[in-house]
């Protein structure tokens, strides 16, 4: 949404005529407007600070957005209030929801007249500690005036510490209804009007500093009256006008990219007895620290969108080491624990991570201190892909431990009686826990290739938890 004027500043110059690949998109979140505006979304009021940056001429309300049959409908109108000669409404999810690569798309009808500038876009959730751009900017839909062009643009800090942006634009009857969207994932973000890309921005490994476009987003629908884009020639016979949005979907764990959630360690819902401080490690901002044995952090309303593997990555530091444990609400299921390591410093910062089995929907998370002494920056979970998942599964084979193609394996599976562990360490420990976590088995001193008796359990899934030296491997089993 923001306007400076583009420095077209060219990244790695994708070629537009990518050919698409079949995609597997799960929806994960929506707002269908068929039943009033969901509490998803937050309504912000005023003018903002220098006309939301932008000089814009019209007082933010909430009563400018209503629902009319199934669609949002966003009206800008010519009145008086507070001092201002037009009113409108901007809303977000932030605070509420926020995402880390996906399909993101909305079904949007716009007005054309002088002085407008409806859009469909998008903000680093990190907005508020790092301040814009660096916080990145995805705009997924804009437009101005009579034009016939939507525009989709990236607005960011590069590596040099400038404000930089990229984007591009389409010609379309954009009173009519249509679908803009963008594809984001690790590499790219591409944008796309009913399905045809006309757009593709190169975010793979941060070039030219676009690190800020793999943290997670929340999302926006405003429309401006005026301001530095759009000029200030307003077309007053044309008020009141309105934006109409059918719906907003969010899909993941589709395309090139597999689903992942990224939390900032401060983001938590609910905690008990930790704080924040300021961090030194890449990116800044805030970590959370004074972490002693039994405190925790709760992360709510994260939804899997799938059943199976996931990797669950922790950015730690600590002086002595400790241990932490992963589990869903409130402790009820506990996915898996990893050892801490001894880093040398609370701001010497690395990465830890382990493999977990999570059934597909929506849950609060829960970290939990096993024992303290460590500080987090932030955790992740990122879906395995299907390589891995045969790995997981043990479906890949002898040869490819022997060959060092993964660190462990256990078969068979489903068992009756046995399960024989491999691993790439010299020894380990575990236990197998239930469906609800509780713990029905303890593993102690093994080694690769051992034989774990398993004929004690009932039938049924469990989860076995393996404690190796470098990392904690976990996977779902069922006992025949």
């Amino acid at each position: 949404m923001k306007t400076i004027k583009q420095t077209l500043l060219l990244l790695a110059g994708l070629a537009l005529s990518h050919i698409c690949l079949a995609q597997t998109w799960q929806l994960v979140w929506q707002d269908e407007f068929t039943n009033g505006i969901s509490s998803d979304w937050v309504f912000e009021t005023g003018n903002g600070s220098s006309g939301w940056g932008n000089n814009e001429l019209q007082y933010y309300r909430r009563e400018n957005a209503t629902v009319q049959n199934g669609n949002l409908v966003i009206t800008a109108k010519r009145e008086n209030y507070r001092g201002y000669n037009y009113t409108s409404a901007r809303m977000k999810t932030q605070g509420r929801k926020n995402f880390r690569y996906g399909k993101i798309e909305a079904r949007i009808a716009l007005p054309s007249s002088m002085g407008l500038w409806p859009a469909f876009w998008m903000l680093g959730s990190n907005i508020t500690s790092v301040g814009w751009p660096a916080c990145g900017e995805i705009d997924i839909m804009e437009h101005v005036n009579t034009s016939p062009d939507i525009h989709g643009t990236i607005h960011w800090q590069d590596h040099n510490g400038n404000y930089a942006s990229y984007g591009g634009h389409t010609a379309t009857n954009v009173t009519g209804y249509h679908v803009y969207s963008i594809e984001w994932n690790e590499s790219t973000i591409k944008w796309f009007l009913d399905g045809q890309q006309y757009h593709v921005v190169d975010i793979s490994n941060g070039v030219n500093g676009t690190g800020e476009f793999h943290n997670e987003f929340f999302l926006l629908l405003n429309m401006a009256v005026g301001g530095n884009w759009p000029g200030f020639n307003i077309d007053n016979n044309a008020l009141p006008a309105s934006m109409y949005v059918d719906y907003v979907r969010v899909y993941q764990g589709g395309g090139s990219s597999n689903f992942s959630v990224f939390k900032e360690a401060e983001q938590y819902s609910a905690m008990s007895g930790v704080q924040t401080e300021s961090t030194s490690d890449t990116g800044g901002g805030l970590n959370v620290g004074w972490i002693d044995t039994g405190d925790w952090m709760a992360y709510n309303s994260i939804n899997i969108p799938s059943s199976g593997y996931y990797t669950v990555e922790y950015r730690v530091a600590s002086i002595n080491g400790g241990q932490l444990s992963l589990d869903l609400n409130g402790g009820s299921v506990v996915l898996g624990s990893r050892s801490v390591p001894a880093t040398g410093g609370w701001q010497n910062w690395t990465t830890i991570s382990h493999s977990v089995y999570i059934n597909a929907g929506t849950y609060n998370f829960g970290i939990y201190a096993q024992s303290g002494g460590w500080n987090i920056n932030w955790w992740r979970i990122t879906q395995q892909n299907s390589s891995s998942a045969r790995i997981a599964n043990g479906t890949m084979g002898e040869k490819a431990i022997e060959e060092g193609i993964v660190e462990f394996k256990l078969y068979p599976n489903p068992a009756h009686d046995v399960l024989r562990i491999h691993f790439g360490s010299t020894e380990a420990s575990g236990r197998i826990v239930d469906t609800s976590g509780r713990e029905v088995l303890k593993i102690n001193n093994i080694k690769p290739g051992d034989i774990v008796d398993i004929s004690s359990l009932n039938r049924g899934m469990y989860i076995i938890e393996i404690n190796t030296v470098e990392q904690v491997f976990s996977q779902r089993i069922i006992k025949e």
